[in-house]
């Protein structure tokens, strides 16, 4: 008799917290609804595909290509000329950051609050919030992901991101470019479709001659689908290195 009545007051503990969420969401949809007034906000909200079936591979010239590989000053020069793979951050699992996690080939889940809009990337497990209530960052904000605002506008999200800090391989995770504290994200995200489409723009005036920038999409994500833990082990991750042979002896 026990296990019956605590097998009922859990069945009811678990429609009671369903009901909840069900508030919850629908108190955040109308609420966005009702605080962005005549602007047209985009349903960004969903789960999105960013594997090889959605674009091409990423790799030392993708998303760089001829037209828009960065314009890297003298200091970009001398890092990229003594880089080698052993020092990439992503063997002791420190996570990629912007411009590189966007075009990463993971999936990503987008929720879509009043005052933030929350990107959860399966690459690296990173959570990133855009805030839309018009917070400034302070002098304890800087991270790896930097501090991200935003605002909706002509049926797009745009999204400056800033307090970065400095990162060795900071820019992508194959031509060993650095990027520093003032490196500024912007982002604009609009729907095409069914894709989820971003052009990304960075500029870093200690590294970058000028900004550079490109555009890439997500598909949805296949119904059902459930972000996967990434469960990067830092031990497992450095023993890869030492099957790398160094330029230097």
């Amino acid at each position: 008799m026990k296990k019956i009545l605590k097998a009922a007051e859990f069945m009811k503990a678990k429609v009671a917290a369903a009901a909840l969420l069900a508030l919850v969401v629908g108190y955040s949809t109308s609420q966005l609804s009702a605080q962005t007034g005549d602007i047209e906000v985009p349903d960004l909200a969903g789960t999105w595909n960013g594997g090889f079936g959605a674009r091409p591979v990423n790799g030392e010239t993708v998303p760089w290509g001829e037209d828009n590989f960065p314009v890297l000053n003298e200091r970009a020069l001398a890092y990229q000329a003594v880089w080698e793979e052993i020092m990439a951050p992503k063997y002791d699992c420190q996570p990629a950051s912007s411009p590189a996690i966007q075009y990463d080939p993971y999936h990503m889940e987008v929720v879509q609050w009043p005052d933030r809009v929350m990107f959860r990337y399966e690459k690296d497990d990173q959570l990133r919030i855009v805030w839309l209530d018009g917070r400034e960052p302070s002098s304890v904000d800087f991270s790896i992901q930097g501090f991200s605002v935003g605002h909706y506008e002509d049926g797009a999200l745009l999204v400056e991101t800033t307090h970065f800090v400095f990162d060795i391989a900071g820019f992508d995770d194959y031509n060993g470019i650095p990027s520093s504290s003032q490196k500024v994200v912007n982002e604009r995200y609009w729907m095409d479709g069914e894709d989820l489409r971003v052009t990304v723009t960075v500029a870093d005036p200690v590294f970058l001659r000028e900004p550079t920038s490109y555009t890439t999409r997500w598909i949805p994500a296949r119904e059902g689908y459930k972000l996967a833990a990434y469960d990067c082990d830092p031990e497992a991750a450095r023993a890869s290195v030492r099957f790398f042979v160094s330029k230097y002896k």
